[in-house]
């Protein structure tokens, strides 16, 4: 007998790809959006994309050699995890971020759980939400390509209800469009190579982007306005996250179906966020959100083999019930355990809310009277508080980075005479977050010190400016504006010396200071130096 019969399980028919092969797919339709965000923010966009893919691929192959399992590093995943997560970063961030955040997603969230095809949750995004939680401000840090300037993104001021350049979305060369991987035309040339190819289908994507506009249009009080959801399409990376990230094969559903459902909850997830909070990223939230929901999808979202009728098949499943009443009670379940542990948060919220309040006031109260203690009386005043309101919570100026103005309290003598002004202004480009403090200005002007209401900065470092060898510098100083001197060994009053190893959070400080002072300036009529 010449010819023999191979005999083996289904599938009988297999595909000519292979996981190098997709994954050289993934590669080639990034290539375009990392050139364009190289070109338009710099060499230091280029060193990010570098250090996350070196760091990517570098952990690992130290993973594989201490485990013994083999070369699994060759296979272009981890090329591909950092190379997603290095154009999901602003350009600015420093080089120790990416490194940071392709450790984790490839080491914690792909190989402490065996690795390529076992992780939970796209590994990329996992080092994202990783590096947003860890470094909130660091990573919210949009810098103009050119002169380093901090400002809003085009869908901040989207969200503001304000005007924004389409074309410049839609390319990625605006002055500050948020993170290398900007170019909404470039993602869009990538995604479609990726349908091209057969890398991807078409059920997620469209589901995304179908469901997030929709969602728009329903929920922003805007309507069906072609602009205003066009807008919200190019900014935020939702092209990224439909063509790129939620279509990763391991954390996706597996059927058509399943994959419309799928990507229907990321875009209305994506929606809500995008509205409704002020999380960071609505995107990355949203996928890693329903990654969680891929295994219910597959286990109740199966098709019907060709052939076999739906009492057949429930039959030979040993489940007997319809869908509906199986996941009755396991739903009914966790909605009870959710609904209590919900009330047991509110109780204890509602009885701890008023003594955290009256502690707060007492702190702010202590402030007031710290930075201006020769003030017998502190009382509010009309006309400052109306500027305040006038301001409504937003940024205060344009020179004081992400400064705000919370209150101002004018501080009187036994005999009633003005002594001075409290100021509550808080500044959020520290470090780890927002930093708020109260300055006491005299009445000629010299700020009398400041007082923190509010520091989370890193231990031993942006903490140390509470400690009185750097907040003590502005006492007895009339200036109309501090400058911070990061070398040390200031020798004018308007120098103040950075704490070592945290101007980030030396330079938060002093634009608080600063936005007060220009404040009273401005608003109360006090002159300085």
């Amino acid at each position: 007998m010449s010819a023999y019969l191979n005999v083996s399980t289904s599938p009988h028919t297999r595909s000519k790809l292979s996981t190098g092969r997709v994954m050289l797919d993934v590669i080639i339709a990034l290539l375009p959006v990392t050139a364009v965000g190289i070109a338009h923010f710099g060499v230091h966009a280029l060193l990010i994309v570098l250090a996350s893919i070196v760091s990517a691929v570098l952990t690992e192959y130290v993973f594989d050699r201490i485990t013994k399992r083999g070369a699994t590093y060759r296979d272009g995943s981890a090329v591909v995890t950092g190379l997603l997560l290095a154009i999901c970063l602003p350009p600015s961030v420093p080089l120790y971020i990416p490194i940071l955040g392709s450790l984790f997603a490839i080491l914690v969230v792909k190989c402490f759980f065996g690795g390529l095809g076992k992780n939970f949750m796209n590994p990329a995004l996992a080092g994202r939400c990783f590096l947003l939680i860890s470094f909130s401000s660091t990573m919210t840090r949009y810098l103009h390509p050119v002169d380093a300037v901090s400002s809003p993104t085009p869908l901040v001021l989207l969200l503001e209800g304000k005007t924004v350049n389409l074309t410049e979305m839609f390319l990625g060369t605006g002055s500050a469009t948020g993170v290398i991987g900007c170019s909404a035309a470039a993602l869009l040339v990538g995604g479609l190579y990726l349908l091209a190819t057969d890398a991807i289908s078409w059920e997620i994507p469209v589901s995304v982007i179908v469901s997030f506009s929709l969602f728009i249009a329903l929920f922003s009080g805007f309507g069906f306005a072609p602009r205003y959801i066009t807008g919200h399409l190019l900014g935020g990376s939702i092209f990224m996250s439909a063509f790129f990230m939620a279509t990763d094969p391991v954390t996706s559903p597996v059927t058509p179906l399943g994959q419309l459902i799928y990507g229907a909850a990321i875009g209305v997830i994506t929606g809500i966020f995008r509205l409704y909070s002020s999380a960071a990223d609505s995107g990355s939230y949203a996928i890693i959100i329903a990654n969680l929901l891929t295994p219910l999808i597959d286990e109740y979202i199966v098709p019907l083999p060709f052939g076999l009728k739906k009492n057949a098949k429930a039959g030979n499943s040993g489940e007997s019930k319809a869908l509906t009443p199986r996941m009755l009670m396991p739903a009914l379940r966790l909605t009870v355990i959710t609904l209590l542990a919900g009330l047991g948060l509110a109780a204890v919220f509602n009885m701890t809310k008023d003594t955290i309040e009256e502690q707060q006031l007492a702190k702010k109260r202590e402030s007031y009277r710290e930075v201006l203690p020769e003030a017998e009386e502190l009382i509010g005043d009309d006309a400052l508080t109306a500027v305040i309101e006038s301001l409504g919570g937003k940024v205060y100026g344009s020179d004081f980075g992400k400064a705000y103005i919370n209150d101002a309290i004018v501080g009187k003598d036994a005999s009633g005479e003005t002594v001075g002004y409290v100021v509550s202004a808080s500044s959020g480009d520290g470090f780890d977050g927002k930093i708020t403090l109260s300055v006491g200005v005299s009445a000629d002007g010299t700020v009398q010190g400041i007082a923190f209401t509010e520091l989370n900065e890193t231990a031993g470092m942006g903490m140390r400016c509470a400690e009185p060898e750097f907040k003590d510098q502005f006492a007895g100083r009339a200036v109309s504006q501090f400058i911070l001197n990061k070398a040390g060994g200031s020798e004018t009053d308007e120098e103040i010396d950075s704490v070592s190893g945290a101007s980030v959070s030396s330079g938060a400080v002093v634009n608080a200071v600063n936005a007060a002072l220009d404040f009273l300036q401005v608003h109360a009529g006090l002159g300085g130096a």
